[in-house]
């Protein structure tokens, strides 16, 4: 097996640099030219092979959320911290622009991004002229040109369903959030909206009175709007609720605690993300896991995909999420 000492010899660099640079070692002052010749003698000699990783420079990541829906969803901000922490595991140098910086900030000097947001027909435009190589997260905005990976929230809409189904509900309701188109500006259904619409019609079950959207995926918008729903409905409240994320469950859930209404013998409630609050909620939520740290583990493989291997071909990836069965359903 080769040591480091067989990469020095024949790279012609000191032991001192050739293990500081198959380390990674940001701090080590050398040039591309040295990094190279040594992650090439390394690899030529099948050192550490699965390890020994190339810095891959130029990488944008662009967050395109506002420092609100950040706080609001726990969801986004878990993402961010596991991109920029995959990055540094993966030995690629990221440069982080927000939303607030605006698209034109991002240079022509880039390679590649990773993408998490929503972004504008102008802004897409945007970035085809600055790259090829780009993937998105949590959403497929340019399935044409840009990669993209994310939960397969259709298919967990279904699931939902088929599973308050089978626990006997007749009646189900959606409380969920809208989806901002920034081309028009306006306020737009949701992929879940939209899947638990056609499914539950699908099976003629489907009743617009007991579905609840406004903007927003906030703990304040799931207690207004079941609030709302309570109001509304009185007796008729269903039985059970898809809530479209966990923020929005955990208001839901104090609404229906605060009116004294039981859960889940009265009302069951299910929901998406299974956010580290999800267990201890009262009555602790049933929720699909979104894997997360698996989401943005293939969204930087997917780039490194296009800037090492030089893949051509466009990739849209969707990840399935486990039902984790807690006590606010029955």
């Amino acid at each position: 097996m080769a040591t480091i000492k067989d990469v020095a010899e024949m790279s012609g660099y000191s032991i001192s640099t050739v293990s500081r640079v198959l380390n990674n070692d940001q701090n080590l002052s050398v040039t591309e030219e040295t990094r190279e010749k040594i992650y090439e003698v390394a690899d030529k000699l099948n050192y550490r092979k699965k390890t020994v990783r190339a810095l891959v420079k130029n990488v944008a990541f662009l967050y395109w959320l506002t420092d609100k829906e950040e706080l609001e969803d726990v969801y986004f901000k878990t993402m961010r911290l596991e991109i920029e922490k995959l990055a540094k595991a993966f030995n690629v140098e990221l440069e982080t622009y927000k939303i607030s910086d605006g698209i034109e900030k991002i240079p022509d000097s880039i390679e590649g991004f990773i993408a998490v947001g929503t972004f504008s027909d102008e802004e897409l435009a945007y970035l085809r002229k600055k790259t090829t190589n780009g993937v998105f997260i949590d959403s497929t905005p340019d399935p044409n040109h840009f990669d993209s990976v994310r939960p397969d929230l259709a298919q967990m809409t279904k699931q939902a369903i088929d599973f308050l189904i089978m626990k006997g509900h007749q009646q189900i309701g959606l409380i969920g959030g809208t989806y901002h188109n920034p081309n028009t500006d306006m306020d737009e259904m949701d992929i879940r909206e939209r899947a638990f619409r056609q499914y539950l019609d699908e099976k003629q079950r489907l009743k617009e009175g007991f579905i609840f959207c406004r903007r927003g995926f906030s703990v304040d918008n799931g207690y207004h709007l079941m609030k709302q729903a309570i109001e509304t409905l009185g007796d008729d409240l269903p039985t059970a609720f898809f809530v479209a994320g966990d923020p929005i469950a955990v208001g839901c859930l104090q609404a229906l605690n605060e009116k004294g209404i039981a859960i889940p013998n009265r009302v069951s409630i299910i929901s998406i993300n299974n956010i580290s609050i999800a267990k201890y909620v009262s009555p602790p939520l049933t929720t699909f896991h979104i894997d997360i740290e698996e989401l943005c583990n293939n969204a930087i493989k997917l780039l490194l995909e296009r800037l090492v291997d030089k893949r051509k071909s466009v990739k849209t990836l969707y990840i399935g999420a486990e039902l984790v069965i807690r006590k606010s359903t029955n």
